[in-house]
C-alpha cells in the first residue's frame, strides 16, 4: 500500500472526524479513524480544518477560572499518554499504517492471530473504554456471519476487499454501520481479507451458531 491512497471510496463521517478532533472518541474508534486518515488525503484534509476550526473556537471562548492543580493534572495526563495525539502518525515502512503498528507492535509478521471459526482469525488490540477493536483476517471468498449490530461498527479493509448488501469496500475504505444495517460481507476471490473492526456493543448474529460462539470471541 503506498503512503496516501486516492481511490478510496467510502470515507469517515463528519461526526467521527469532529469527534476525533475533540477527543471525544473512544480509544477503539481513534484507532480506526488514525489508521484511515494516515491513508486518506480527503479526510485528513477534513481533519485539519476540523481541527482548525476548533481552535478558533478556544480562542473565542475567552477566560475561564481553573483550579489550582489544573496545570499539573494536564502535565500528568501528558506524562501518562493519555489523550489525542496532535496528528495521525505519518505511516511507516511496511505493510500496516503507522498508528496500527504501534498497537500491534510491529508488521504483519508481528499479528498473533487466533481462530474464530469458518477460516476466519482475529487479533484483539488492548484499548481503554467499553468500545473495542480487533483485527480480522478474513480468508478469500469466505463470508462473516450474517449479522446486525446493537450499536456502531466501524471497519476499515487494510488488505483485500469485502462485499455485502451495501457496497464493495476495497483497501483504505470504511463501512460505518449501525443498528438499522443486517449485512452478510464476504471476502473477495483473490487475496485474503485483512480488516481493522471497532464495536461499541456486541453484535446480533442471526444464526444459532454464530450467537453461541460469540461470549467466546467477544464480537
Amino acid at each position: 500500500m503506498k503512503k496516501t491512497m486516492s481511490n478510496i471510496n467510502h470515507h469517515l463521517t463528519d461526526a467521527l472526524l469532529m469527534g476525533y478532533s475533540a477527543g471525544t472518541l473512544p480509544e477503539a474508534f481513534s484507532l480506526v479513524v488514525a489508521t484511515h486518515v494516515s491513508l486518506c488525503d480527503e479526510c485528513r484534509a477534513r481533519l485539519a480544518a476540523l481541527d482548525a476550526v476548533g481552535g478558533e473556537v478556544m480562542l473565542d471562548c475567552g477566560q475561564e477560572a481553573v483550579s489550582a492543580d489544573c496545570l499539573a493534572a494536564t502535565l500528568a495526563m501528558i506524562a501518562d499518554g493519555k489523550g489525542r495525539e496532535d496528528a495521525p502518525k505519518a505511516r511507516r515502512k511496511g505493510a500496516l499504517p503507522a498508528p496500527l503498528q504501534d498497537y500491534v507492535g510491529g508488521d504483519l509478521d508481528a499479528i498473533r492471530w487466533r481462530k474464530v471459526g469458518g477460516g476466519v482469525r482475529q487479533m484483539v488490540l488492548r484499548t481503554a473504554g467499553d468500545a473495542s477493536v480487533r483485527l480480522l483476517h478474513i480468508p478469500a471468498g469466505q463470508a462473516v456471519p450474517d449479522h446486525g449490530h446493537r450499536g456502531t461498527e466501524l471497519t476499515l479493509v487494510l488488505q483485500g476487499a469485502f462485499r455485502d448488501e451495501t457496497d464493495r469496500f476495497g483497501v483504505g475504505d470504511v463501512e460505518v454501520a449501525d443498528e438499522d444495517l443486517n449485512h452478510k460481507p464476504i471476502a473477495e476471490a483473490g487475496a485474503d481479507c485483512i480488516c481493522l473492526a471497532a464495536t461499541d456493543a456486541p453484535l446480533r448474529f442471526n444464526a444459532f451458531v454464530p450467537r453461541m460462539a460469540q461470549r467466546f470471541i467477544g464480537i
